[in-house]
Parts: C-alpha cells; sequence; structure tokens
C-alpha cells in the first residue's frame, strides 16, 4: 500500500497552495545500490485495470509432485486468480476486496476487507486438478480492517495457524478451524500491537515477522497472550527504504533467508535468520518481462520446478506493468542467489 508516497504528495500539495503553487520537489529516496536480475516470467494481469489492483502472491506445492506449483494471487477489488508457472491465468473466484492470500495444503486463506470495521479471514478450497478455487466462508477476526495475512507452512488438519494484521497495526495470531457443514472460525491466541500502519508478515516457526510500513522489521516471539517484539531490521534509507512491504522466507544451502520489499526504492532486501543478519539487495532490472516496481507483495519457495526454475522462484507483484493491468514478475531464484553470492 503507498500511504508513505501518498502523504508526501499531499503534503506538497498543501505546501503549493501556501507558496502560490511553487512546492518543493519530493526528495528522492535511494537505498543501497541493488544487484541486477531479471524475471523468468510473468502472469497474464489480474482483471482490474487502471487501478492499484494486484496485491500478493502465494505458492501452492503440489505435495504428490513437487516439481509442480501454482500461484495463488488477489486482484485486491475482485478476487483471487490462480496462474501456473508459465503466468497463464487458469481459474479466478470473486472475493471482493481481498488483500494477503496465504496457502496451508489445499486451504487458502485471505484478509477480507469488504468490511472496514470488522475484520474477518476469507476461506477458500482450493482444487488443483481443474483448477478451480471454491468459498468456504468468513471467519471473524475482530474489530479493525483486516489487511496483512499469513499462516504457517505447515500441512493443514482441521486447523490452521494464522496471522491477521489490521491496518492500525493490531496483530492478531490464532487457529482457524474448519468444520464440516461450519462457517470457519478464528480463535485468536495472542495479540500484539506494533506502533503503526503494518502489513507484510511471514513465519518462521512460531516466530512472526512483520512489516511496519515506514518503520521496519519487527519480529514476535509468542509470551502468552501477547508477544516478546523487536524491531530487528529498521527503515534507514540504506538495507530499506519505506515502505516496508511484503515479506517471505526461503531456504538455500542449509540457510533461511528473510527477503523484504523495499518499496521505496523498488528493491528487495535480504537478510540471514535467525539473526537477520542483512546480506545483500537485489532489483528485478528490465529485461524481457520487464522490471518490477512499487512492489507490494512478494512469495518465495525453495524447490526444483523443471528446467524454467530449477532452484526455487521469487514472485513479486508489479505496481506498473503499463499499458496492462498489474501482475506478477516471476523470478529464478539461483539467479538471485548468485547475484548476491549466497
Amino acid at each position: 500500500m503507498r500511504i508513505f508516497t501518498s502523504k508526501r504528495l499531499l503534503l506538497s500539495a498543501a505546501l503549493a497552495g501556501l507558496l502560490g503553487g511553487c512546492a518543493p520537489a519530493e526528495p528522492v529516496i535511494a537505498g543501497l545500490p541493488p544487484a541486477p536480475v531479471t524475471a523468468s516470467g510473468e502472469t497474464q494481469p489480474v482483471g482490474t485495470g487502471k487501478a492499484d489492483a494486484a496485491d500478493d502472491p502465494a505458492i501452492w506445492v503440489d505435495p504428490a509432485n513437487p516439481r509442480r506449483a501454482l500461484i495463488v494471487a488477489t486482484d485486491k477489488k475482485a478476487g483471487l486468480h490462480v496462474y501456473d508457472l508459465t503466468g497463464k491465468d487458469l481459474a479466478f473466484t470473486k472475493g471482493g476486496l481481498v488483500n494477503n492470500v496465504d496457502v496451508a495444503g489445499d486451504i487458502i486463506v485471505a484478509s477480507d476487507r469488504n468490511d472496514g470495521v470488522n475484520a474477518h479471514l476469507a476461506v477458500f478450497r482450493l482444487d488443483p486438478d481443474k483448477p478451480a478455487i471454491t468459498p468456504l466462508g468468513r471467519a471473524s477476526a475482530g474489530t479493525g480492517e483486516a489487511y496483512g495475512l499469513c499462516v504457517q507452512r505447515s500441512a493443514p488438519g482441521a486447523q490452521i495457524t494464522a496471522a491477521l494484521i489490521v491496518k492500525d497495526g493490531t496483530v492478531r495470531v490464532g487457529t482457524l478451524t474448519l468444520a464440516e457443514g461450519a462457517q470457519p472460525a478464528f480463535a485468536v491466541q495472542w495479540e500484539y500491537k506494533i506502533p503503526t500502519q503494518s502489513e507484510g508478515c511471514v513465519f518462521d516457526g512460531d516466530t512472526l515477522y512483520v512489516g511496519e510500513e515506514d518503520a521496519g522489521i519487527w519480529r514476535l516471539v509468542p509470551n502468552g497472550t501477547t508477544a516478546d517484539a523487536t524491531l530487528v531490521a529498521p527503515v534507514d534509507n540504506e538495507r530499506l527504504v519505506a515502505d516496508v512491504e511484503g515479506l517471505a522466507t526461503i531456504d538455500h544451502k542449509g540457510e533461511r533467508y528473510l527477503i523484504a520489499s523495499s518499496q521505496g526504492d523498488n528493491a528487495y532486501a535480504v537478510f540471514r535468520l535467525p539473526g537477520v543478519d542483512y546480506v545483500g539487495r537485489f532489483a528485478v532490472a528490465a529485461g524481457d518481462f520487464g522490471a518490477t516496481s512499487e512492489t507490494d507483495g512478494i512469495e518465495a519457495v525453495a524447490g526444483n520446478f523443471g528446467a524454467a526454475y530449477p532452484d526455487g522462484i521469487f514472485i513479486a507483484q508489479d505496481g506498473d506493468n503499463a499499458p496492462d493491468a498489474q501482475n506478477f514478475k516471476i523470478v529464478r531464484w539461483d539467479r538471485i542467489a548468485a547475484a548476491l553470492g549466497l
């Protein structure tokens, strides 16, 4: 969400009125030089054109065939798309204002913003063979506007651990229960309030990383009904430039890495876990499929997905896919790893 830029534009407009139209130029902030990589593919555009519509991707990996994967992604003004790794749009289901999305087994969970006062989790089932998405219902998740969303990457049974990020920075982690013939239910286990607007999140075991857009990345470790919180990667205009948006993790050569969308300068920062040690930055540069800019959601997964993606996948929302509607760019992970010397 491009709130940081919007605030600056509003301030410039106000100053222009006071100064008779002579507003100061908006400063351009760039972090440390990113290593350039190019995309190997892209999805077809989302259905909503001429708007900030594409938002967040997730990756489903076939448990019976780990070389096969599908991309589930949000058009946050309309619903959910399913793409294959060539970027072909295979299926769509209406969901209205669904913002962030994640998958656990064949269950898709999205943050549901259709009610701006009361948060919900929208739950769907993926039939990967058709493919098709079937709505299973909505789970109430307390007051506030639902915004960020992530689930633990574990095979789901009747319960899934999910984190919902309310737009004001309230983090609610709890159990999403699915029962045949009943609406999904969400029971909060612990809650923590981050100071300002937050969205991106990702689990690493029980530890949750959350992006506070103007401040940086928080590490939340559950402690009873709340969490011990540490700002582990602040916005410093070197590694991270606000807004901090999507977060993802990926395993590579026995190490786990945390990736963050540094939206303010169209780059991605990479940190080694568990110490959140900075290792470098990269950008998706112009190539056969174009560069990425103003990225909201990202996702990454390790694995061999054939000749096109032999060592994993990184996916980034592209905020400017002109002249077409927004879409998602797909990058070979081995290109990123090589560019950063991992």
